[in-house]
């Protein structure tokens, strides 16, 4: 028959190109609210400004205030940066699906987006452990403080932070892109993250899944536990205080610090959970626990230790009065 050869590769042209892996991802939003994503942006926008604009407030306080500069102020700026990070790296796909209707990403861009995702959320968690370590050695051994937590050390830890976390995380891009896609890629989010763009994969994803465990456990699980640890030891020192007033006066200064944990670790962990072992809970479940692991930490953070901690709130009402005197001298 004449026409079977360019048949035959006519098919097998149509065979080749259907395995080839697609350029680009679909990011959905939230799914059910599609049609209503332009009245879903106003809150998700003002959590985003509440966040560059608290954790931008707090950074510039601990740098302006000379008495701040001590390790828990410095420990706490790292904590507002990371969030910064957090944000800024989940923004420009969050806020171009639901203002532009830009659902399209290239898988570069998408494994980029992961990949800063993932770091800065390693980096929080060693910053809140580092955080429950200088609770310990100020609770416990107040005199040796200043000696223990010098600035050289604190400079070294904060390199150590950021080498663990780009260290764990710069393969997973490599192995997800050594993955066969399948020809609609299409994530329940507006953001990349490794757990759910893995599930795109045609092929076995089996060492994607060892390596995300053993990255999990290696650091959150890690830290989580050694942050228990430490205030089974602050709670074991306060104890032993004799004056329950006094015993009050230090647990305090570890109430914002517990916030924080507890905002971090809590949607972590279930959004972890959910995905390795919740197959059949809902998709509306997921998508949910998803955006509050981004967006609720970034958002809570400055607003507990505005609130909590007297010297960041007497300085932020300074500057508003401050601003506010200013403002009405210019308008007269």
């Amino acid at each position: 028959m004449p026409g079977a050869p360019e048949t035959a590769l006519n098919s097998l042209a149509l065979l080749n190109s259907s395995r080839r892996t697609p350029s680009v991802v679909w990011l959905t939003g939230i799914p059910g609210l599609e049609s209503n994503l332009a009245w879903v942006s106003i809150p998700f926008c003002a959590i985003y400004l509440i966040s560059l604009l608290g954790n931008s407030i707090i950074l510039l306080v601990i740098k302006t205030d000379q008495s701040l500069h001590n390790p828990m102020y410095i420990f706490l700026s790292m904590l507002a940066i990371t969030d910064l990070g957090l944000s800024i790296s989940t923004m420009p796909t969050i806020l171009g699906v639901f203002w532009f209707n830009a659902r399209r990403i290239s898988f570069t861009a998408c494994f980029t987006q992961l990949f800063f995702i993932h770091s800065f959320s390693l980096m929080e968690s060693s910053v809140l452990l580092a955080m429950a370590f200088d609770r310990v050695v100020a609770i416990r051994n107040p005199l040796r403080y200043a000696a223990i937590l010098t600035m050289p050390r604190i400079r070294k830890m904060g390199l150590a932070f950021v080498a663990r976390a780009v260290a764990l995380i710069f393969p997973l891009p490599f192995l997800l892109r050594r993955h066969r896609y399948c020809c609609i890629n299409l994530l329940f989010h507006s953001y990349c993250l490794h757990q759910e763009v893995m599930k795109l994969a045609c092929s076995d994803i089996t060492v994607n899944t060892i390596y995300g465990m053993f990255v999990i456990f290696s650091t959150v699980g890690l830290d989580s536990l050694l942050i228990l640890f430490s205030y089974v030891v602050i709670l074991k020192t306060v104890l032993d205080i004799a004056s329950q007033r006094d015993r009050h006066k230090t647990l305090g200064t570890c109430g914002s610090h517990i916030s924080a944990v507890l905002l971090f670790y809590t949607p972590m962990i279930g959004l972890t959970v959910i995905h390795r072992f919740g197959k059949d809970s809902p998709l509306f479940v997921r998508v949910f626990m998803g955006y509050v692991y981004l967006l609720v930490p970034p958002l809570m953070n400055p607003i507990v230790y505005s609130v909590k901690t007297k010297q960041i709130r007497d300085k932020i009402i300074q500057i508003f009065l401050k601003w506010n005197t200013k403002t009405r001298s210019f308008c007269s």
